[in-house]
């Protein structure tokens, strides 16, 4: 089963200024993101406002974004939903629409036990095939539930298709014990782009990242430089990534991102979905002032 690896995009929904997906601007995304160099696409994510979509927004994005790709890099959906009955309903969807994989946030708002977890990730690895890969995704500041490698590690001896996690939330132990499952073969991406080179250093696989699809050359030239063990480059790379993500994530990150790919005429508007707010007009000036004042698109050592 294909692993996820290097810098995944979990990339934002465009809308028009009526509220509907703007598939036109979506294409226009994607192809922007392959050009840019990275390594997989990831539609309906936190980025993505998944949990304001509707399961039939969701499933007309990702076979925009699958037919769109054609093959050139991988396109792992994200499936988890409000529901259990939403989330086998996508991830089946995400089968038959041609998807390598899938991501599976922790169910939100309501606290589970472990078992919960266990139960929950089982059934939905169980209703796709034994041979589609399926992803872990832990985000506790935002889902309430958290996992632990000893969750992961039950979920993935019931289930051989779970071969990995994407974890949000910056602890670098619980990270790397997340790399001792299933002896030491459990694919993990960190979420948080700061601990990039860290997390690919100490034997992970590399980031989901937001930011990357505003800058994909910097995310594109740290990734060749940790493939290459280039340890003083990735160091310098991954300091001018910090910067330029936290003049991203300053204010309302995935706001920013829409402006900035609205600015360089990728997407048409920077809309959000209710109850999600935009940028006022002085913060879109602030941020972009602050990219061109940063030179955003150098890639330049620090």
């Amino acid at each position: 089963m294909n692993k996820l690896f290097g810098t995944v995009v979990p990339i934002i929904t465009p809308f028009d200024n009526q509220d509907h997906v703007d598939l036109e601007s979506l294409e226009n995304l994607t192809e922007h993101v392959i050009q840019g160099g990275l390594q997989c696409i990831y539609p309906c994510g936190t980025t993505g406002e998944m949990l304001l979509l509707s399961v039939d927004e969701r499933k007309a994005i990702l076979e925009t974004v699958i037919r769109k790709t054609a093959g050139r890099i991988p396109v792992f959906a994200h499936a988890g939903a409000m529901t259990l009955k939403d989330t086998l309903n996508l991830a089946g969807h995400a089968v038959k629409a041609g998807a390598d994989g899938i991501g599976v946030v922790t169910p939100s708002y309501f606290k589970l036990s472990d078992q919960g977890l266990v139960d929950f990730y089982t059934t939905v690895a169980h209703s796709v095939p034994d041979d589609f890969p399926v992803y872990l995704y832990g985000i506790p500041q935002n889902s309430v539930n958290d996992i632990n490698e000893n969750v992961a590690q039950e979920i993935a001896s019931r289930c051989k298709n779970v071969i990995g996690i994407k974890y949000s939330f910056p602890d670098m132990t619980l990270i790397q014990k997340f790399m001792l499952v299933n002896k030491g073969t459990f694919s993990v991406l960190v979420g948080p782009d700061h601990l990039f080179h860290a997390v690919c250093a100490v034997g992970g696989d590399g980031t989901v990242s937001g930011n990357s699809m505003v800058i994909p050359e910097h995310y594109a030239a740290l990734w060749k430089a940790i493939q290459a063990n280039d340890k003083d480059l990735c160091i310098r790379l991954q300091r001018r990534t910090n910067i330029l993500n936290g003049i991203l994530c300053a204010k309302n990150n995935i706001s920013a991102y829409k402006v900035v790919l609205r600015e360089e005429g990728i997407i048409r508007t920077s809309k959000m979905r209710a109850p999600m707010e935009a940028l006022s007009a002085s913060d879109e000036a602030i941020l972009m002032a602050a990219l061109k004042e940063n030179h955003y698109r150098e890639i330049v050592g620090i």
